[in-house]
């Protein structure tokens, strides 16, 4: 049985805008290789879901795109990854630089314990020395932005490890808008949430896709389908289908693609 996605509230006229180009992109932890070549475009201001079964190199692809994954000293990269026609692995570009422009979400909500809700916000800024024209302002605005404000805005001195799980992860995205990205990698955002923080954090992300450029790492094919406008499927570190999500999802042009959408592998 296919997945229908879900209806649009506007519907996208214009051609996309290719934001990042990646091209025949291999990576390696030791000598096990774990990306096989990957060759595809994620639009601007549009949502791009990856997809696939566990150890796909789903995760992998992801941490590439901002140079998270040369973090492991075994790890390794070939091939080129273009940033507005720039590629992020060339020798000028500073990976501290490029990972403000290319944000990161990770899978379990992770504000920092002994910081309030307002120094988790602010946190990115102070680690990198930078400074913000008004705090105040910058700490409502991104939370307002991550749909958090009106939960906490009369605790913003509280810790924000005391928010529930939802809040928290809600918490991570307004840190991460607060560095002011082009690009937001989330990497399996509501995997560690209940259906109604789920919901909440889904309804967010089809906001900022009119402002922000949202790579998506899930193992849930219906979030894939209702937040996506195109997926891509990886399967053993290969590419096996890019399309529009409504496409691969109800007439996927790859045999495997439709085995894997229909449960009937992976």
């Amino acid at each position: 049985m296919k997945l229908t996605p879900k209806p649009r509230d506007e519907v996208l006229d214009e051609a996309p805008v290719t934001k990042i180009a990646t091209d025949g992109v291999r990576a390696w932890f030791g000598s096990t290789e774990v990306l096989k070549g990957i060759s595809l475009a994620i639009y601007q201001q549009r949502v791009t879901a990856i997809i696939g079964p566990s150890g796909c190199g789903k995760s992998t692809f992801l941490r590439c795109l901002n140079r998270m994954h040369e973090i492991n000293p075994a790890a390794r990269v070939a091939g080129r990854i273009l940033l507005d026609d720039v590629d992020v692995y060339g020798k000028d570009v500073n990976p501290a630089r490029l990972r403000r422009r290319v944000g990161m979400v990770f899978q379990r909500p992770n504000p920092f314990p002994t910081m309030s809700i307002q120094e988790n916000v602010l946190a990115g800024l102070t680690l990198t020395s930078t400074s913000s024209a008004d705090n105040d302002a910058l700490v409502q605005s991104v939370l307002q932005r991550a749909a958090l404000w009106d939960e906490v805005k009369d605790r913003l001195k509280k810790p924000g490890h005391d928010l529930s799980g939802g809040q928290q992860q809600r918490l991570c995205i307004a840190r991460c808008l607060a560095m002011a990205p082009e690009v937001i990698l989330m990497d399996e955002p509501c995997s560690a949430l209940d259906p109604i923080a789920t919901s909440k954090v889904e309804e967010l992300i089809h906001e900022l896709r009119k402002d922000f450029t949202i790579v998506i790492v899930t193992h849930n094919m219906q979030q894939a389908a209702r937040v996506s406008d195109h997926t891509a499927f990886l399967f053993t570190g290969e590419l096996v289908e890019y399309s529009p999500t409504d496409q691969l999802f109800t007439k996927p042009a790859q045999r495997r693609t439709e085995d894997y959408i229909s449960g009937r592998f992976g």
